[in-house]
């Protein structure tokens, strides 16, 4: 781990590439995480030859390496449904223990624009679709895994002139994950020159601590070679997840190595999976590198946590 970065890159990283898969595909980047009977699942966006993406499982048994890649995607587009003309993309997982399933949050795409689709798997080889559970224009939604003050929490970014037009980071609550209440700010940009000051965008699901929901997102900063995309760090508040108690104000993983830099859309590291080891304390984050390929990189929660309570609010 070098002293600018919390999260220490795996060395084998890329982890997937496309020459990994098992029919021909243009891509593979920006996997939902989990972990199933001891192996742990990867959900992983694939754009194919068309350049439309959809959804395919990977599973490892250590999360590193010796993967195995479904010969057929989980979720992908329907034909004749217009929202999803385009496919599906960047998933985030979570295991709802009341529903005793895992929910996927994914990003439907069609002419209207991207729209927060929602499915749920037993076991991430069937899937029921549940379809469009908000509108034109909004994506990067995660769901947390239990009712806050009895309702369903989903973070989400949407992009209307009522809130999130900026790029922000909000949320959204329902009594029954069907019917929303209007989105409301968590995070915004920062101004001026930050590393985060274009947009933000929700990273993995956010995972519960005893000291907030702890939130790994995504920042861009504008620059005269194109946006550069790099990962950080806030808390919000178990109660009140509008709350925010801190954020670290310095990035905690950006793009640095060849993968990262180079490739379909250079200059991105972008997570959409996290692991947590409870045993070992270990934290895995799944992220896709320059929209090409799959990596991941670790850290101790209790490295996290310590860093982002020294921070300001």
């Amino acid at each position: 781990m070098s002293s600018r970065e919390l999260f220490e890159r795996h060395p084998a990283n890329p982890i997937l590439t496309a020459a990994d898969w098992p029919y021909p595909v243009n891509t593979v980047f920006n996997p939902a995480a989990t972990q199933v009977d001891g192996e742990t699942v990867l959900l992983v966006r694939v754009e194919d030859l068309t350049g439309v993406s959809h959804l395919t499982v990977a599973r490892s048994p250590n999360g590193f390496d010796g993967w195995t890649i479904d010969a057929t995607p989980l979720l992908a587009p329907t034909p004749g449904i217009e929202s999803e003309l385009w496919g599906f993309e960047d998933p985030r997982v979570v295991y709802v223990p009341e529903h005793e399933r895992w929910t996927i949050t994914c990003t439907a795409y069609g002419p209207a624009g991207p729209a927060v689709f929602l499915a749920t798997t037993e076991d991430f080889r069937t899937v029921r679709r549940h379809g469009i559970i908000r509108q034109s224009d909004d994506k990067n939604a995660a769901l947390l895994p239990c009712r806050v003050r009895g309702k369903w929490i989903l973070f989400h970014r949407p992009k209307t002139e009522s809130g999130g037009s900026h790029g922000e980071i909000l949320l959204s609550r329902s009594p029954d994950l069907h019917n929303w209440s209007a989105p409301e700010q968590v995070l915004q940009p920062r101004f001026g020159a930050w590393w985060d000051s274009l947009r933000i965008g929700l990273g993995p699901p956010p995972l519960r601590t005893e000291h907030g929901w702890l939130v790994i997102y995504h920042g861009v900063k504008e620059t005269l070679g194109g946006g550069i995309y790099r990962v950080g760090l806030a808390l919000v508040d178990l109660e009140e997840p509008t709350r925010v108690l801190h954020r670290l104000p310095q990035w905690i993983l950006g793009p640095d190595r060849p993968y990262e830099r180079e490739g379909d859309v250079p200059n991105v590291v972008f997570p959409c999976g996290l692991v947590h080891d409870e045993p070992s304390g270990q934290v895995r984050l799944y992220y896709g590198a320059a929209d090409t390929s799959v990596c991941v990189a670790t850290a101790q929660l209790d490295d996290l946590l310590a860093a982002v309570l020294a921070a300001p609010a």
